[in-house]
Order: structure tokens, then C-alpha cells, then sequence
């Protein structure tokens, strides 16, 4: 690890401030961000700690949603009253990811930027990483491929987000608030990732030295059925080879309302508006649930080793579809 400049900021506009006069990162809980430093990835001249700005609440909205300030660890968030009672899906898909010790560290803002694990980008050892080296390659492409994008992939880059609460976000609508040099805004989680394209090092449309302060949730009608579905090699600590956020809203048994969100299938939470309005009016149940699978996984344009993912995820889609449905 190179050596950094270390300050503390009391106030967001002082953070903003110090990052934009020194050319450094934002630092919360450190748990992507300095592994990312030990391992030589990133290598910023200084770090800004957010720690005393007092952003750790989650509180109800006039509107009837809930903010959640972008300090909150993901183990506050996932076992806040409001969050189980109104938006399980979010608890469910945090506690599936990382250690509880990790999740103890993370917070809101710091796991929507957290970097791939694709390794070719994680270990300097490798030359070509589009996202690490832009214009050096990508090492994927023709190397181990097998947790790879089947979705939205470039030829510059064919990696995946790892953020299991970012596919929860999705599929309630959250708003991502940001505070830069240049004031506040609000962006709508489908707009907050970008596909690689011809750009791989940019994993958002967050605007330079901007911080992310809060993430807002509207009212959900999935506070009753919902689910988070993550499939992976082993059971504790590991990525997902794909995950499925689903939201049912059901009355009578009859499907009002559906949302579908999925995860280490393409460099951002993944939904499609096609498999969800195909489940509307109908009766909740496996023919359904199929077809919505079909529609959500066509396009699919695999690698050479991640074929298997195809038929993965849509058996995830339908058993995410049918425990939600209970």
C-alpha cells in the first residue's frame, strides 16, 4: 500500500471540500475500499473520513417512504423496525451477503460503490482490465469467464456489480442522494449504474467528487410478498452467480403488481420491464412464474464458460416468483 494523507471532515460540504483540494476518496467503513488499497488497485493521495458527519439514521418520510443517511451499517439497515416491516426484501438480500463483522463496518453509500471482484481487476499480477488499465484489454473475454456478465457486457468489459442490496434497491425504486461541489441532487437507483460500454473504469453516473448522503425508499405494495434469492458456490461469504429480487403485490390471488430485480448477471441490477408486465393480472403460480423466467433471461448472449447461468437463472426467477408468492 502507497502512503496517504488521512483527514477527518466534521460537515458533508468540509468532506467535499477536503476530496476536491486533494484529489482523494471518501472514507466510511473501508471494507472494498482499503482491500482495493492493500492490494495496489487504488491508490488515492489521501482519505477523507466520514465518520463524524452523523449520517447513521434511517427515518420515515412525509411521503411514507424511508430515508436511510448514507453512514448506516448494513447491519442497521437490515435490522431497523421500518426496513423488516416495510422492505424485507432490503434485509433479506444484506444479510445474504459478506460476514456479519463486515456488515457490522459497510454502510449504505460505501456498498452502492463498491468495485467488481472480478479478478483479473483485483490483482494487479494481471496486465489487461479495461476497468483497472483503461485501453490495456480485457483478460475476461477469453480467460475465466464463469462469474461473468451474460447481460449488457462490451467488448471493453464483461464484469459484474457485486452489491446484493443494490438488487433490492432496484426493484423498490429507491432514489440515490448525492452532494457535490456543485450542489444536491437525487438519482433514481436505475439511473445510479452504468454498463460498461467503451468506458469500463465508470461504474455510475456519479459526477467527480460527488458523495453519496442518503438513499431514499417511496411506499412499497411488496411489504407482504417479497423475496431475496442469492445462488452461489458456497453458502458463507461469497458473490452471487446470480441473485433475484422479486415483489409481488396480490389481491385475490391475482398478481397487481410485480417487480423483478437480478444480480451477477450484468455490471449493474438488472430488471426487465417485459417479465414483470407479463405476471400483471395474473393468477400467481408456476405457469406464470415461468414465463415471466423466459422473458427476463431472453437476450442472454453467454461466454465461454458461464453458459450455465441461462438456465440458472431462470429456475432463481421462479423459485424467487414462488416464495414471494406465500
Amino acid at each position: 500500500m502507497k502512503t496517504f494523507e488521512f483527514a477527518h471532515a466534521a460537515t458533508v460540504e468540509e468532506a467535499i471540500s477536503s476530496v476536491v483540494s486533494s484529489g482523494g476518496k471518501y472514507y466510511a467503513g473501508g471494507t472494498n475500499l482499503l482491500d482495493l488499497m492493500k492490494g495496489g488497485v487504488e491508490a488515492p493521495p489521501a482519505l477523507v473520513d466520514l465518520r463524524r458527519l452523523g449520517l447513521t439514521n434511517i427515518v420515515a418520510t412525509d411521503a411514507g417512504g424511508v430515508l436511510i443517511e448514507s453512514g448506516v451499517s448494513n447491519s442497521a439497515i437490515a435490522n431497523h423496525p421500518l426496513i423488516r416491516t416495510g422492505y424485507p426484501v432490503l434485509s433479506q438480500a444484506i444479510l445474504s451477503g459478506a460476514t456479519t463483522q463486515l456488515r457490522n463496518m459497510a454502510t449504505a453509500g460505501g456498498n452502492l460503490l463498491q468495485r467488481t471482484r472480478c479478478p483479473y481487476f483485483m490483482d494487479t499480477a494481471f496486465a489487461r482490465c479495461n476497468k483497472r488499465v483503461p485501453g490495456s484489454g480485457c483478460a475476461a473475454t477469453d480467460g475465466f469467464n464463469r462469474e461473468h456478465a451474460l447481460f449488457g457486457a462490451s467488448d471493453t468489459c464483461v464484469a459484474i456489480h457485486p452489491s446484493d442490496m443494490a438488487v433490492a434497491l432496484a426493484i423498490l425504486n429507491a432514489s440515490v442522494l448525492v452532494q457535490g461541489p456543485d450542489g444536491a441532487r437525487t438519482v433514481p437507483i436505475a439511473e445510479f449504474f452504468r454498463l460498461p460500454g467503451d468506458e469500463p473504469e465508470r461504474d455510475n453516473t456519479l459526477h467527480p467528487h460527488e458523495l453519496i448522503v442518503g438513499i431514499e425508499l417511496p411506499p412499497s405494495p411488496y411489504a407482504e410478498h417479497s423475496w431475496y434469492l442469492k445462488v452461489r458456490d458456497r453458502h458463507s461469504y461469497a458473490f452471487a452467480l446470480v441473485s433475484v429480487a422479486a415483489g409481488l403485490h396480490i389481491v385475490e390471488g391475482a398478481i397487481r403488481a410485480a417487480a423483478i430485480g437480478m444480480g451477477g448477471v450484468a455490471a449493474m441490477p438488472r430488471r426487465v420491464a417485459e417479465a414483470e408486465d407479463s405476471l400483471l393480472g395474473q393468477q400467481a403460480g408456476e405457469a406464470a412464474f415461468r414465463r415471466a423466467a423466459r422473458l427476463a433471461m431472453a437476450g442472454a448472449r453467454p461466454l465461454s464458460q458461464n453458459g450455465f447461468k441461462v438456465d440458472l437463472g431462470m429456475h432463481s426467477v421462479v423459485r424467487a416468483l414462488t416464495m414471494a408468492s406465500r
